[in-house]
Order: C-alpha cells, then structure tokens, then sequence
C-alpha cells in the first residue's frame, strides 16, 4: 500500500494520522474515557482493516512508532517517582507474577484439554502473559492518576511484566528453534533483563547529575531535552545491547533525568516532541491489529535468537506494537517478498 510514497505523500499521511488521532481522542476525552482510545480507533480506521490509508508495516512509518514509544516512556519516566515506585514493589512484584503465571498457566491448559502439542500449548501460553507497559503508562497519564498508588502499583509491575515477557519470549523462542535449553542460560537471561533496570539506576545516579550539572554551565537551559533525549535514546539502545527492551531503557532514563538539575525543563521539552511522535505510535498500534496486518502465530514463525531483540524493541508496530501479542505476530514473509 505504502511501498513507494515520496515525500508528499508521506507527508500527508502523517497529517492524516496527526489529524484522525487528535480528533477521535477529543471525542472520546468528551465521553470520559482516555485519549489513547481515540488514538487506537483511528489507527484501525485508518489501517488495513477499513480504508487502509496507514501500513504499519511501512519502514519510516514503522520507525516513527518505535521513537514514539521511547519518547512515551521517557515522560512517563520522568513524572514517575522511583522512590514511590520502589515502595510499593512486593505489591507490584505479586500482581506480576499472577498476571504472567494464571494466563500461562490457563492458556496452556486450555490448549493441552483442546488436544494441541505441548509445543504448541507453550506458544499459547507465551503469547497470553504480554501486556503493554506503553498502553497502561498513557491510560493512567491521560486520567491524570500517575501519581497515585494504586497507578504506581500498576505501572511497576506492568515494566515488571515485561521484562519476564521478555524472558519468556526468549524461552519459547529457543524451543520452537529445536535449542537445547539449560537452568543456567534462564538463569542468565533474567539476570541480564532484571540486571541491566538495576545496573542503569544505580550507575547512572551518579552520573547524570554531574553530566547536566556541567552542561548547565556550558550551553543554554533550553538545549537541556536535547542532551536528555540523546542520554534516553543511547540507554535504550544499550539496553537492547544487553538483552534488554527498548522501552525499558527509555523508562529508565527518565527516572534517572527526574531528579536532575534541569528537570522541568526536560519534561517540557520532551513533552512537546511527544505531542507529534506519541500519537503516531498507537495509530500505528491500531492498524497493525487489522484483519490483514497479522495472521494466528505458528510455532515455526516465532523469532530465532538472531532476531528475538529486533522483535522486542520497543514493542513497535513491527510486532503488533505495544505489546498487543495476542497471538499475532506481522506478515514477515510478505514484507521480506516484496523488498526483492
């Protein structure tokens, strides 16, 4: 659909997906409901399902929505408390747990009684313990509940379950490959997932605020974002380096920048670039969900080690962004046909 847009066009679908996206969020803002429904909606009106002007699977397009979750999670990292956020982290460390263990656990059963393959029942289950960190980070944002306890629960242990989405993505990715899997490289992955969250706090507390505290001296407070999106872009990059998501590294980068010298300067001007990227990513999210973005996951379909990090980045619109992995995984093959 969007194989071969120049400039213009390109152009004028991102107007188009600007304009959708406000519109339908202040309708259901005026029916009390957040904005990012809105959002969602015109993504599947704009995507392949209806009239099939947006194809997430479109490379600048696709791109946009990955920075777009970055930036979601960097904001939302900043306006989050840590030490609020390690407060309440048994609760949070529970509610992820039940909800990556009974979906696992129900979905595997359920395939097992329908009389699939274990193999098969494991992918099932796999599938049904990812959530989207970026969807319940905006939802509680656009209620104005950030800030409560209840939303800080729930938000911890939204990041917490996706770094054991992440493990587990990992897992079933090695078996449906015919890998032979080991305690010990389990092991390893949750530590590397857990560690790197862990490693990043601590190290970059006692570097960020000397970094900000010299450029404060060196260059204008209002090129402050710019060094605060460099330092969460290059977090985010590292911690896919690692084994690590994405969107992680960006979360993590705005808790660290929350506390910094120039922080309200930073959220200010990240906020402002989100205000164009932000809304990209889930009408991106809305049109991969079309009937014709995504077809049921088979094992063999799963990604192999190689790609298992370009899968998970961001939980982009490549994959049914932001963690929509209902069991849908993009046309890969199609897309990869018609590049040749």
């Amino acid at each position: 659909m969007l194989a071969a847009l120049d400039v213009p066009q390109f152009l004028s679908v991102l107007a188009v997906m600007l304009l959708a996206a406000k519109l339908l969020g202040l309708a259901v803002q005026r029916a009390g409901q957040p904005a990012v429904l809105g959002e969602l909606a015109a993504g599947v009106v704009l995507g392949p399902s209806v009239l099939a002007l947006v194809d997430p699977s479109h490379e600048p397009l696709h791109l946009l929505a990955e920075l777009g979750v970055v930036i979601l999670l960097l904001t939302i990292g900043i306006e989050t408390d840590l030490g609020q956020l390690l407060r309440v982290g048994g609760a949070s460390a529970a509610v992820a747990l039940v909800g990556v263990v009974l979906p696992f656990g129900l979905g595997y059963a359920v395939c097992v009684l329908l009389g699939t393959s274990t193999l098969v029942a494991v992918v099932a289950g796999a599938a049904l313990t990812a959530t989207s960190v970026g969807i319940t980070a905006r939802v509680l944002a656009d209620l104005g509940r950030l800030q409560e306890p209840e939303s800080q629960v729930v938000l911890s242990a939204a990041v917490i379950d996706d770094v054991l989405g992440l493990i587990i993505l990992s897992v079933v990715a090695g078996l449906t490959a015919g890998a032979h899997l080991t305690a010990g490289s389990i092991v390893l992955t949750t530590l590397l997932a857990f560690g790197f969250l862990a490693a990043a706090l601590v190290l970059g507390s006692f570097i960020v605020p000397p970094a900000l505290g010299v450029w404060r001296r060196i260059a204008p407070v209002e090129s402050a974002p710019i060094l605060a999106l460099a330092f969460a872009l290059g977090l985010a990059w590292l911690a896919d380096r690692v084994g690590s998501a994405v969107i992680i590294g960006a979360f993590a980068a705005g808790l660290l920048l929350r506390r910094a010298l120039l922080a309200r300067e930073i959220e200010h001007g990240v906020v402002q670039v989100g205000h164009f990227l932000v809304p990209l990513f889930f009408v991106a999210v809305g049109a991969a969900g079309g009937r014709h973005g995504a077809e049921p996951v088979r094992p063999g379909q799963l990604p192999g080690p190689a790609s298992r990090r370009a899968a998970h980045r961001g939980g982009g619109a490549r994959q049914v962004p932001g963690r929509l992995r209902a069991g849908l995984v993009p046309r890969q093959k199609e897309r990869h046909r018609g590049r040749h």
